[in-house]
């Protein structure tokens, strides 16, 4: 039913009719009918309604009335009831209800009257007021919030533009001092290329002038002994005591030409080699790593955790598929490989281990520490048989000589030291780099020792004399590790900033120059054949350099930088360790 508008009383008017002369016919009321059924009817209706018009052509949409609810108005007595329970007043409350059904019993009362609409309305209104007035007050606040908000971002915007405009400007001058410095060291190119010249050819006359040195010596010798034999012929009888006196006085004379001024020997300092060992790889076909060979090259076999701290070097048993461990956490372990499996477990130094070789024979491990020393542990005795402290600044690397007799070690008090293990004292300090020695190894089977330092220098040395006996120059950052190939032809370097250079050791020359900038390299390794080069970078992966192809690729695999990298003897498997505290067997 459609909603009836309400009703307003103006003036209230009674009009008064004579009952008598007005008939009303009672209507019945059928009680029989049912909701059901009229609604039935109204549907029936309507539905031929539609198929009449259907079928005159006139057909239209016919809108059902939709059901509503009409507002009743309000009873005045119960509007103040409601009135005075909304505002809590309980007393006129029950005031009004006695007075209210006093009156009412009396019959004092006629019809209550209902409330007009604009009062609800009004409520209703104010009610609706409060409410937005309340939301105002929320939007308000929430206003005030945002402007503080926006005033802060502002005052960060501008704090940050500042910011970014001193940054650029930085900057700006960062790359114009950098193009300044190259100029600046384009200008010194000459002058550095004439000064190498110049020492190359320093060298070369030293060793010729050393060389005639020695033949000098050798004449003299010749000499003094013609001279000491006629002398003896000639000498008469009488001259006996003069004669013998002068053979005495040439004697010491060419005594102290000829031998070097005497040192302390101890009597079970082990006798250097005077001649280099026979390399039995030098002439034999070495077997090709499979990176080569195998489709695809290496892959990841199998990853095992070594430390609790992060591996700095690694080292391959000489006989055996075993290797060891060092690490920051102050303990070396050693390993079998592929599998992993934990051998044994070495603790005695205080601080970082940097360094450790095996013996030749595989029955000794050689480690160098940050606690300055040099440690060497015997297999079958489970112990440390030997500790080395000469060194005045942490140790950096530590390898045998082929004899294993010696163990010379590098340091960052810029010398390296040979060690003999027998008569555990220091036989030799080699000093000439001007800066701390971060790696060093033997040239296989000779006495020859190499060394590389943060001077951005490569030095051999002769065990024998002490003296260094050649030194390449190219690098133009510090050195961290230097490896000879197993033939010993050639020198592999690399530096802190990613270059790896080879040299040709017989020639002294550079051969070629590898870039893998930005990440430093930390160590080199060649494989048995020499055709492959291992460079263990800092981005956390190892570089498989193919140098005759020139052709690099990349094993992914730790998360930290990769601190050392080797091959085993066969070149079936390489073996890498990272600051990750893994170790990772790729084949």
């Amino acid at each position: 039913m459609p909603t009836q508008d309400p009703i307003y009383y103006i003036e209230k008017v009674e009009i008064e009719e004579d009952a008598e002369s007005i008939d009303y016919e009672e209507v019945k009321y059928d009680d029989d009918v049912s909701d059901s059924e009229a609604e039935e009817d109204l549907e029936t209706a309507l539905r031929s309604m539609q198929q009449n018009l259907q079928s005159e052509g006139l057909q239209e949409a016919v809108e059902i009335p939709k059901a509503t609810v009409t507002r009743r108005p309000e009873v005045v007595d119960d509007f103040i009831r409601n009135f005075l329970i909304r505002y809590k007043m309980t007393r006129t409350l029950d005031a009004f209800q006695r007075e209210w059904y006093e009156l009412q019993t009396r019959g004092g009362l006629e019809n209550p009257e209902l409330v007009p609409d604009c009062y609800v309305q009004n409520e209703e209104l104010e009610n609706r007021v409060k409410f937005l007035q309340r939301e105002i007050e929320k939007m308000g606040r929430s206003v005030n919030k945002a402007g503080t908000q926006y005033i802060k971002m502002k005052k960060e915007r501008d704090y940050h533009r500042m910011h970014h405009r001193r940054i650029v400007q930085e900057k700006e001058k960062l790359f114009t001092d950098i193009r300044r410095l190259k100029k600046h060291y384009q200008s010194y190119e000459p002058a550095l290329e004439e000064l190498k010249n110049k020492y190359e050819t320093a060298m070369r006359e030293k060793m010729l002038t050393k060389i005639e040195c020695e033949k000098n010596i050798s004449k003299i010798s010749n000499l003094t002994t013609t001279l000491s034999n006629y002398e003896t012929a000639r000498a008469s009888a009488n001259d006996v005591n003069l004669s013998q006196m002068k053979e005495v006085e040439l004697d010491e004379i060419v005594q102290k030409a000829e031998q070097p001024k005497k040192t302390f020997v101890h009597p079970k300092d082990s006798a250097i080699p005077m001649e280099p060992g026979v390399n039995p790889d030098l002439n034999s076909s070495l077997p090709v790593t499979c990176h080569l060979t195998k489709p695809g090259g290496y892959h990841q076999q199998h990853s095992f955790k070594a430390h609790d701290l992060a591996v700095s070097n690694i080292a391959l048993h000489p006989l055996r598929d075993v290797i060891a461990t060092v690490s920051d956490d102050t303990t070396w372990k050693m390993w079998s490989v592929p599998d992993g499996e934990l051998l044994l477990t070495g603790r005695g130094h205080t601080m970082w281990i940097g360094g450790c070789d095996f013996h030749p024979q595989g029955t000794k491990l050689a480690t160098g520490s940050g606690d300055t020393s040099v440690k060497v542990w015997d297999f079958s005795e489970g112990e440390c048989v030997a500790t080395f402290n000469d060194h005045s600044h942490p140790v950096w690397g530590v390898a045998w000589h082929h004899s294993g007799n010696f163990l010379a070690s590098c340091s960052m008090d810029n010398s390296s030291k040979l060690f003999d293990v027998v008569s555990e004292r220091c036989r030799c300090t080699f000093r000439g780099h001007s800066d701390s020695v971060n790696s060093l190894t033997f040239l296989p089977y000779s006495n020859i020792l190499c060394t590389c330092s943060a001077d951005k220098t490569i030095s051999m040395w002769d065990i024998r004399t002490g003296l260094c006996a050649q030194t390449f120059y190219g690098h133009v950052n510090a050195i961290n590790n230097v490896n000879f190939n197993t033939q010993g032809t050639a020198i592999a370097s690399c530096d802190a900033y990613g270059i790896v250079k080879i040299w040709d050791v017989r020639q002294v020359v550079e051969i070629e120059t590898y870039d893998f900038e930005p990440h430093p390299a930390n160590s080199v390794k060649f494989d048995t054949s020499g055709a492959c080069l291992a460079v263990a970078s800092n981005d956390g992966s190892v570089k498989m350099l193919e140098i005759e192809k020139n052709r690099v690729t990349e094993l992914s695999g730790h998360e930290d930088g990769v601190q050392g990298a080797l091959f085993n003897r066969n070149g079936e498997m390489l073996i890498s360790a990272s600051s990750d505290t893994t170790v990772k067997i790729w084949s």
